[in-house]
């Protein structure tokens, strides 16, 4: 067993030398990295070796007198050392025969006794039963097998794959939703986005007839306020500078702040519902002000 091991750990250091001196790509392999791979390897050999003799050497002087360590001249020491191989043996012994029991190994000792009565050219059989572990593993998945069947096709009580997946993806989708509807609300001045959706335009309409005819025309050509469908404009006329004019106002002008009573999603439908309203003809326009955009 050890030789297999020491052949393996070669085969697997020459096989791991060659992968860093010709890696698959092509390119070169580090120096440093094939010292310190050899540098392993060797302290690993190294350290094998040092057990294999330690282990050596205690069999040695369990087997013979070895001067120096259990002089023979002292028999009181003799019979110590005899006690102690006894113990010892004992010991290693009781553990060996725990572990074949709980393996449902039987020693070689009891081969006799394991012997059928049949035999052919001198060949006998033994009757060397299974293991029980490999018994309860065996029965266990059948057992397993079983309350599986039960579970997921008799009585249905744990989805299978294809509902496990319809399951994930309508969850995934409430998520989705709630996370778009929680997103809404972190719209402002910076990050507001011009959005020429139908559905988008109609629900800023409908912002924009509720709170703004008033000063600026139903069609957007203006009274108190400004004129919002030619190209001149006071504050700015791109979607962020819209959506800061109506959500802080310009009280020196009479512009009230919307920020408390539009919520933001509202505050940027009625934007780009203003947007649109850009080079529309309005029955009595107002006259230009501001800068031309």
């Amino acid at each position: 067993m050890k030789r297999l091991i020491f052949i393996f750990i070669l085969l697997f250091a020459n096989n791991s030398a060659w992968a860093v001196v010709n890696p698959a790509d092509g390119t070169s392999g580090n120096i440093y990295t094939e010292i310190l791979i050899v540098l392993f390897l060797v302290a690993l050999l190294l350290l094998i070796v040092s057990v294999v003799l330690l282990k050596t050497v205690r069999v040695m002087a369990n087997e013979i007198k070895v001067p120096g360590i259990i002089p023979a001249t002292e028999p009181t020491k003799m019979l110590e050392y005899e006690e102690w191989l006894a113990s010892e043996t004992a010991e290693k012994s009781s553990k060996l025969s725990s572990w074949n029991k709980l393996l449902g190994l039987r020693p070689i000792s009891e081969e006799k006794d394991m012997m059928l009565e049949h035999d052919f050219d001198g060949i006998t059989e033994l009757d060397n039963p299974t293991p029980v572990w490999f018994n309860a593993m065996f029965y266990g998945s059948i057992l397993f097998a079983v309350i599986y069947l039960l579970n997921y096709h008799v009585l249905e009580w744990s989805p299978l794959q294809d509902e496990e997946y319809a399951i994930e993806m309508k969850a995934a989708k409430a998520s989705k939703s709630a996370f778009l509807a929680k997103a809404r609300n972190l719209i402002d001045e910076t990050t507001v986005q011009v959005d020429g959706n139908a559905a988008v335009l109609a629900a800023g309409k409908t912002v924009f007839i509720q709170n703004c005819v008033a000063c600026h025309a139903s069609d957007g050509g203006g009274t108190v306020g400004p004129n919002l469908t030619d190209e001149y404009w006071i504050h700015g006329g791109t979607v962020n500078n819209i959506f800061k004019t109506i959500k802080y106002g310009i009280p020196e002008k009479g512009m009230i702040a919307w920020e408390k009573t539009l919520t933001v999603q509202q505050t940027s439908d009625v934007s780009n519902f203003i947007l649109s309203l850009s080079g529309t003809k309005p029955a009595n326009p107002k006259e230009p002000q501001g800068t031309k955009m």
